[in-house]
């Protein structure tokens, strides 16, 4: 990639290294439909290395999204990517009877991932004793996002207007949300109402710091509210204080599902590799690793004559 915002933002995050990938990684998962498994990809070297959970979007599963996980593993960060119930590897479909609760155990494969962490850790070669469990991130794609949205303090609520439960993760301390659901309410199609009751979400408990990523040509088929329907985390929660807004991208954002995925329709390589390196400098920040990373990035992009997206903050 050669652009100049590019390099620039190459020049903030540095290079990257070598990275070592290890699949499947079980871990216990008692009462699951099927075993949980996991991919964990680390770089080869170095240490005190911070932690990103990342929970895919429907259908998809741990092989998934390579241009964001393998980037972050090359810049420093352990990144962990379970396989949720509702990959098509495990065929439940909308009128299948596990279908209803897959929401939840989404939640659930999260904290589970990060109950087990020491596992996780000991399945990669050289890894144990290079992590810093006290820097943990959950980000997540559209269901996925809506996932973490949970562990970040998001509530659902119930047809009655009720906030439910509180099912965040004090361990997790940073998010990244991209392309995630937002407010429920009429606005949502009928086939959303019946069959997802978590997009029915209030962030008014979203206190974790967070990074919004959305595309301002994503319409959605769930709502009939445009692409603005992926920046209410931002707009109503007190975590979210970062908004990244990239001009002419729909729900993939230009191909973070993966290389020459059929998916895509908004392929654009030079985006992918801005989100690649916008979050990153999020994530750095966020995480503690470098202070200064975000708004250098943050400064980078808005100084681009034609911005290929930019960034709001609270």
């Amino acid at each position: 990639m050669s652009s100049s915002l590019v390099t620039s933002l190459d020049e903030i995050i540095g290079t990257g290294d070598p990275v070592v990938s290890v699949s499947p990684v079980a871990i216990s998962a008692p009462g699951r439909p099927v075993p949980l498994e996991v991919r964990v990809s680390a770089p080869a070297t170095g240490s005190d290395l911070p932690v990103i959970v990342f929970s895919h979007g429907n259908g998809w599963n741990l092989d998934g999204y390579a241009p964001l996980t393998a980037f972050w593993a090359s810049r420093g960060f352990v990144v962990v990517q379970p396989t949720h119930l509702d990959s098509r590897r495990n065929g439940f479909g909308f009128d299948h009877p596990v279908f209803p609760s897959i929401w939840t155990e989404r939640i659930a494969d999260l904290s589970r991932v990060l109950d087990q962490l020491d596992t996780i850790v000991a399945a990669v070669p050289g890894l144990v004793g290079r992590v810093d469990r006290d820097r943990i991130a959950a980000t997540g794609h559209s269901w996925g996002g809506q996932t973490v949205q949970a562990l970040l303090g998001a509530r659902i609520v119930d047809e009655e207007g009720h906030v439910g439960d509180d099912m965040s993760d004090g361990r997790v301390t940073a998010g990244v949300l991209f392309a995630a659901t937002g407010l429920g309410g009429d606005d949502l199609h009928p086939f959303a109402q019946a069959n997802f009751p978590f997009m029915r979400p209030s962030f008014r408990e979203l206190t974790t710091q967070t990074l919004v990523v959305a595309g301002d040509h994503d319409q959605s088929t769930m709502s009939s509210r445009g692409p603005d329907w992926f920046t209410d985390a931002y707009t109503h929660s007190p975590g979210a204080t970062d908004l990244l807004t990239l001009h002419g991208a729909e729900h993939a954002l230009g191909g973070i599902v993966g290389y020459d995925v059929a998916e895509t329709t908004d392929e654009d390589p030079e985006r992918v590799a801005v989100v690649q390196r916008m979050s990153t400098a999020y994530l750095r920040t966020a995480l503690r690793v470098d202070r200064g990373a975000w708004p250098a990035a943050r400064d980078a992009l808005q100084l681009r004559t034609n911005p290929i997206g930019h960034v709001d903050t609270k």
